[in-house]
Order: C-alpha cells, then structure tokens, then sequence
C-alpha cells in the first residue's frame, strides 16, 4: 500500500472478495520526506500515515517493511551504474522486477502469503490450461502492464490486480470517496521517486563525477566539447553548446553517448529513427512464443523463428508493429539476444530502455535495449 488511491481501492477489493488481506508499506529510503510536494516523489513519511489510515478503515492488519538497503542497491546504485555506462534506465521497471515482485513476494511466500497484490492498471487471464496471461487494462489510458512486463512466469503465479477490468481511473476515485478512504482525491505521482525534485541530472552529477569530453558526428569529426558525458540523454537537443555548426545549418541531437571514450555522438534528428533493437537481457510473461505456438526453434536449435509482434518502448508510448527473433549474440559474450525489428521506425531510442512485446493486449516478455540499428545510414547525413 504505496499511501495512494489505487492500491487503497485494490486492498478493499481484494478484503471484499473474501482474501485474508495484509496491508504492507514500502520503506524505500532511511531518510524519507516528511511531507509531499503535489505529485512529486512517493514514500514520505505522508504516504505511510495515508496508507495506515486506509488499512485501519478497512480493519486490515498493517506493516511497514524497511527494504530501503536492498532498493538503494538494486535500483538507486543501478541507475547510477547506468548512466555511467552511458544507458538510460527505467528505474520503475527495475523496483517492479527486484523490489515489489521480487524482495516482497520472497518475503510474502516465506510468511505464508499466497500472492501480492497492487493497485496497477493490468490485469490477468487465464487460459483454459491455467497458464496465466499478463494483460493490458481495460482503461488504456491508465494500463501500466509496460512497467509489468519485466514479470516472470513465477511471479505471475502470485500476482493479482483488483484493479485491472476498472474502466477508469474516474471509477477508482469515486469508489474510493464512497467508501471513505481519504486518499479518493490524492494527486498521482509521478518523476523518479528518489528524485522527487525531478533534476535528474543535478542529481547524477553529485554522483558521477563528470569528465570534459568531445562531441563529434556521425563521422566521429569534433564538433564540440562537452562538461561530463553522463549528462546526456539520446534525443537531447537543447544545452549541446557545438562550436560548428551543421553544414545545413539545421538543429543536431544526440544519437549516441559512449562513456569508454567519453564521446557525445550528435547528428540530424531523422538519425533518430530506429529500426532494430536488440538486449540479451530478456524474459517472459506467462508461457514464451514457443511453448504459446507463435514461433518454433530454428533447425539449428541455436535460434527461433521469426514471429510477429508489437513493440513499446516507453510506459505511455504506442505500441509498434514488428517482428521478433532469439537469435545468438553479436557481443563477445555470447548467448542469446532477443532482436526486434519494427515496421514503422521508433524515434529516440537508447540502450537501457526496456523493449516490451506484445500480442494484441497479451504482454509477451521484455528485454533490456543492449544495442540499435538506426534506419538512416551515416553516410546519408
């Protein structure tokens, strides 16, 4: 119970359907807020009284549990790692995958517990085998099953969303209200939740201690220098200070940030676009495209067949048409890779970002984005 709505609402619904409910908060940080600021930031100290409140209206039993080392070390210290690995990292995909589905349900299971429940917008079918089926909300506005793609199979087994039919987040909110729940009209929030003042990269510099560098091209001419590397994000236009201007004279953005080489790559906006990505670092909602019969294994038996797809790459981004493969890694370590060619080029994408497949609401799997393939070759800018 996060201190908001949703998860208040999931709690009475979960008591309502006749489940012997605990209500347990998330402390995240040894030093927490006191008080929030609108929508900025979560896990105050505020949020932890709202959440006590809600539990004690529904005659709930109510837990506070301190994970605040292990997310400082799963997430905070991933994300810094990151960028100075020159990725840009989901850190709500990787709380979902390592705190909230991971850290609480072992702990939950080892109590005794037979699954946790949230307030997320996503819900879960059955099929007639009893395989569980991650699947978009009925409210698309509000689906969040992009955040939820990083679940496995394991962990579908012991998830429930009360929430994932509700047909809008208007109905929450006035379930909430007549049931008495003082949240019913609480801001959502929203930035990164250990950032609550949302300068992500006043932040990273207090921690990556930045080093001057060179901004090139595509052809890797210097075009400009650079305050510290880790600053940049693919896509960026603005704050690039380039001492030459582009021959066309037209505005350049970041394409690329290479931290071995402390290089801001930058180049038409038209490079942005996207035409395959590919992560090594993958897993699967439910049954995978093999066992569901969307794809078979290569003869080989190194690879799988190519198998159609949809692809989102960002929580409230459209899903792209595409086609997917397993096929064995281009790194030098080896392996596999899940490659993802997409239809229609994706605009803005870098390494670190979570690829999540679907198959019309079904969500398939995900993969953290290793490498991309721009559909503008160099040589045409």
């Amino acid at each position: 119970m996060s201190g908001g709505v949703d998860s208040a609402v999931a709690a009475a619904r979960a008591v309502d359907a006749g489940h012997d409910v605990v209500g347990v908060h998330l402390a995240l940080s040894r030093m927490p807020g006191t008080l929030r600021t609108g929508s900025r930031g979560c896990c105050t100290i505020e949020d932890s009284l709202d959440a006590r409140r809600a539990a004690d209206l529904l005659g709930i039993p109510f837990y506070v549990w301190d994970f605040s080392e292990r997310f400082r070390a799963d997430v905070v210290d991933d994300f810094i790692a990151e960028y100075a690995a020159g990725r840009t990292p989901n850190p709500c995909m990787r709380c979902n995958e390592r705190i909230k589905f991971a850290a609480v349900l072992e702990k939950a299971l080892a109590l005794g517990f037979d699954a946790v429940a949230t307030g997320h917008y996503a819900h879960i079918v059955t099929d007639a085998d009893g395989n569980r089926e991650l699947h978009r909300a009925s409210d698309e506005a509000k689906d969040q099953s992009y955040v939820l793609g990083v679940l496995t199979t394991e962990q579908l087994a012991h998830a429930m969303f009360p929430l994932g039919t509700t047909p809008s987040k208007a109905v929450v909110r006035a379930e909430a209200a007549a049931r008495g729940l003082t949240v019913a009209q609480k801001p959502d929030s929203h930035d990164i939740c250990f950032i609550p003042d949302g300068d992500t990269r006043g932040w990273l510099a207090d921690r990556i201690e930045p080093r001057l560098g060179t901004i090139v091209d595509r052809a890797g001419t210097p075009v400009g220098e650079h305050d510290g590397a880790t600053s940049f994000t693919v896509g960026q236009r603005r704050g690039l200070n380039l001492g030459t201007p582009a021959p066309d004279g037209r505005p350049r953005f970041v394409l690329e940030v290479r931290p071995r080489t402390n290089e801001v790559v930058v180049g038409p906006k038209e490079a942005l676009a996207i035409r395959e990505l590919a992560g090594a670092r993958l897993s699967w909602a439910g049954l995978d495209p093999v066992a569901s019969g969307l794809t078979h294994v290569t003869a080989e038996g190194d690879a799988w067949a190519p198998f159609p797809c949809e692809v989102q790459v960002r929580a409230h981004a459209d899903p792209v048409a595409a086609t997917a493969r397993l096929a064995p890694s281009t790194t030098p370590d080896g392996g596999t890779e899940l490659v993802v060619e997409v239809d229609e080029p994706l605009f803005g994408v870098a390494p670190g970002q979570t690829a999540v497949l679907y198959s019309g609401t079904r969500v398939l799997g995900q993969c953290t984005i290793d490498r991309t393939v721009s559909a503008v070759p160099a040589t045409a800018s």
